[in-house]
């Protein structure tokens, strides 16, 4: 691999700041960015604005197959119900097969990409020279993502938001397929007491020594 193409794998579970972080290398070094999270929601939104049932694996990977990684509205596929039936659509084998070889030929991207989600480093690019596994406590990342829903003036249960933490953990944690776990290559970054810049900087300074390996 040279540096005409540099592929940035960055694992981690929910609110750990894998986004914020990720989005932030991605445009320090002008590479393309993909949160392989929104592929999965963008799949299930298709699903359910056609009325379809989530439980069919076949309508489902054709669904997936049919999703444009150059189209994902953040915003939109951020509400809640339609993570809840992502999530459900995620450990289906055909869904998750598709999605990894769209998310594939997006790493090819020249100059380089920034991959985040639950298993880049282990599944979708395993070669790619940086790997990063963003983590925090379940009690932090649920405090984080308690003082998003506030700070944009929405209602949140603190207690409620930290056992959904928990739940997603281990059905991430606990599938059969693709389960989320650090590559055995990967740099952990732990998030609990560190602030986005202290985590931006302590990345950065992996992916230029890796960076300048690979010129």
């Amino acid at each position: 691999m040279t540096s005409r193409h540099f592929t940035i794998a960055i694992d981690g579970p929910a609110a750990a700041g894998k986004g914020t972080l990720s989005r932030r290398i991605a445009e320090t070094y002008d590479f393309h960015h993909l949160d392989t999270g929104l592929t999965y929601r963008a799949t299930a939104k298709a699903l359910l604005d056609a009325g379809l049932t989530l439980d069919d694996e076949a309508v489902a990977e054709k669904m997936a197959r049919e999703v444009e990684l150059a189209g994902l509205d953040r915003d939109i596929l951020s509400k809640h119900e339609i993570g809840e039936a992502a999530s459900k659509i995620a450990v289906m084998p055909a869904v998750r097969r598709a999605l990894v070889e769209a998310q594939r030929r997006f790493s090819k991207k020249a100059p380089g990409t920034v991959l985040d989600g639950r298993d880049i480093g282990t599944v979708v690019c395993p070669s790619a020279p940086v790997k990063l596994y963003v983590t925090a406590s379940p009690e932090v990342r649920a405090k984080r993502r308690y003082d998003e829903i506030r700070g944009k003036g929405g209602i949140a249960d603190f207690d409620a938001i930290f056992e959904d933490v928990k739940r997603r953990d281990e059905r991430d944690m606990g599938r059969a397929d693709s389960p989320l776990k650090p590559a055995e290559d990967a740099h952990l970054l732990d998030t609990s007491e560190m602030s986005i810049e202290a985590a931006f900087q302590a990345a950065k300074s992996i992916i230029d020594a890796a960076l300048s390996r690979n010129t």
